[in-house]
Order: structure tokens, then sequence, then C-alpha cells
């Protein structure tokens, strides 16, 4: 038995999918654009949220939109064509070792085939780096690229303004980001890029706890001056894998140069290999032996780790694997812009050399 109403009910349906059709076709609603919401359909139409629930449906069968739950219904992206030209703004590139191996990963990345990769970076220290990387985006910008894959700046005087107009500028012109190794602070912006990059939390974790298990219990954390993001969670992890095994009353930041080491401990998790190196160099330098009085462990696994005094275990970050998951998730974000943000985060492996000794 039908409904008295479903006559009038089955003429909105086709007329409201036939007018949403027509405007995704005519351009009126571009790729990645909100439509209008169910209520303000039902509004507009005069009908019911199930008619309208129902032309959003089949637009959604049809492959035409994207409901996203809590968010609303959005056209969807084009499929990325062949020949898309995306842009490397990394500063750092040719200062930190990772970044160049994961541009690899990019560049060789089964995806890559059929599109372009501009290798551009600052290149000089201080202020002129960051005048630089300004430089290079207004340069991406003027040149359309497709997508830009982007490492912020850290460590340099006013990073985190100029990470701010990098990133606004982008955004005004519509360029899809991903952020590589890190992002620029730990309070959540509105329209933040996808981020791809190390496990920051893993990789200090699994270095404390390897030190743990060499029988270690007064474990330092060396880091530089200054809070940044992958400080941040490599810190969580080295505090929680102490708390995990029951050592939370052991926790010993230390920040600044080498030579503030000088507590009585028994082994340290460095930041970053270059940290570890110089850690290293200054325990050596008076005399104390590793690891037979102290343990170093590094992250990141660089080039020159195996060919330190003593060879540095530290944990490998895959950049093969963060080059070639950030393509991915550009694509993914060229084809469906209104995704929310997403943290992509690889786990790292613990290497295992001379610096943190054999099991006690």
């Amino acid at each position: 038995m039908k409904h008295p109403n479903e006559p009038a009910s089955v003429f909105k349906y086709q007329q409201i999918l036939a007018d949403l059709t027509a405007g995704i076709a005519s351009g009126q609603w571009a790729p990645g654009q909100k439509l209008p919401s169910e209520a303000m359909l039902v509004k507009r139409y005069a009908t019911s949220r199930i008619t309208v629930g129902r032309a959003l449906r089949e637009l959604q069968q049809q492959g035409m939109i994207e409901r996203v739950a809590g968010s609303g219904s959005f056209v969807r992206g084009e499929r990325p064509a062949a020949q898309l030209v995306f842009g490397l703004l990394i500063p750092d590139l040719g200062e930190t070792e990772i970044f160049e191996p994961i541009c690899r990963g990019i560049a060789n990345a089964p995806q890559a085939r059929g599109h372009a990769l501009l290798w551009g970076h600052a290149g000089t220290p201080g202020s002129l780096k960051q005048q630089q990387a300004i430089q290079l985006c207004r340069q991406y910008i003027e040149r359309q690229v497709n997508g830009i894959f982007f490492a912020p700046l850290e460590f340099e005087e006013n990073a985190r303004e100029v990470n701010r107009r990098i990133l606004g500028q982008l955004r005004e012109a519509r360029i899809p980001v991903v952020l590589l190794d890190r992002r620029p602070s730990d309070t959540p912006e509105p329209g933040r890029p996808d981020l791809v990059g190390i496990n920051n939390h893993q990789a200090g974790y699994i270095a404390t706890e390897h030190l743990i298990r060499q029988g270690c219990r007064k474990i330092g954390f060396m880091a530089y001056h200054g809070a940044a993001p992958t400080i941040n969670a490599r810190f969580a992890g080295y505090r929680d894998a102490l708390r995990d095994n029951g050592l939370q009353d052991a926790l010993a930041a230390v920040e600044g140069h080498p030579d503030a080491a000088r507590e009585p401990l028994d082994a340290y998790v460095c930041i970053n290999d270059r940290l570890a190196g110089e850690l290293m160099r200054a325990f050596l330098s008076r005399k104390l032996r590793i690891p037979e009085d102290i343990r170093i462990v590094g992250i990141d696994d660089v080039s020159y780790a195996s060919l330190l005094p003593v060879p540095l275990t530290t944990v490998r970050q895959p950049c093969r694997a963060i080059g070639e998951a950030a393509l991915t998730a550009m694509l993914e974000r060229i084809e469906r812009p209104y995704m929310p943000a997403r943290d992509i985060l690889l786990d790292g492996e613990l290497i295992v050399r001379e610096s943190s000794g054999v099991a006690r």
C-alpha cells in the first residue's frame, strides 16, 4: 500500500537529485566544496529530511559526493591525472640527513610515475634561510604546483611565525600540503595539513626500554634547549618507558650543551644522533668509558652513527617508507580535500651497536 504523500516525495527526491547533479556538473560546487546542509535543503525544497537524505545517498552511490559524519556532504575531487607537479619546501635539506632519503622515497614511490618533483630548499643558515623559504613558497604558488611537501622550521628564531606565514599563503592559494617529520607546533590549528613522519613517542620509548633491559636504572634524556613537537613526543616516550618499568622517579631531563650532563647516571637517551655524538665526545674527553661507565642511545641512524669513536646504538628512521607514505597521503588529499587532518606515523627500528653495551 502506497503512502498518500509518496508521489510528492518521489518528485521532490528527483528534483533535489537533478538540481544537485546539475550544480556539481556546472561547477557551482567545486571538488572538495561542501554542499548545503541537510537542514538547508529541507527548508529550500519544503520537504522532509528523509527525502533529502535519499537524494544525497543517491549522489554518494554515484560517486559524486562523499558524506562525512559530523561534517556534511562534499563534492568528490577528480582523481589525480598524470603530470602533477609537487614542490619540496624543506629548509633543512642538506643539513639534516633524514630529509634526502625521505625525498628519494617520494620520487621513487610506485605512485610517483608520471608526476614531477621540484627539489627546492633554503640551503642557508639563520634569517636568510627563513627569507628563502618564504620566497620559495611564493615561487611555488606562482607556478601553481599541485601540492607541497613542507618540513617546518624548528629551532630558528621566529620559526613559528615563518611557518604560520608559509602555511597561511599555501592555504589561501588552495595548494594541498603534507608536512614531513613534524608539525610546526603542538597546538591544534584549524585547517591543519596531514603529517607523515616517524612515531617519535615509539622511538623514545624503545630507546629507553633497551637501556632498561641492559640493567640501567638512572637514565637521562638529553635534548636541545627549547620545546618542539618532536622533542616533546620523544621525551614522552622516554618518560612512559620509565613509568612502565617502575622507574618514574628516575626522570633526568637535561637541556642544552652536552657539557651540562654531569649527573652520575647510567645512560642517556639523546634526542638525535648528532647530540648523541656530541655527548659521546664530551664523555670521552673526561676519560669516561663508553659503554663501561655510561651508555648512550640516539635517534635517527644517520650515516655517521656507526662511524663514531664508539658505534652508536640508535633508532632508525624509516625514511624511504615515510617518503612513499607522504606521496600516498598527498594524492589522497588531492582526491579528497575535505578529509580530516591525519597524523601518519611510522615506527622506527632499534639498531643495537656498542654504545649501549651488552646485557649485564
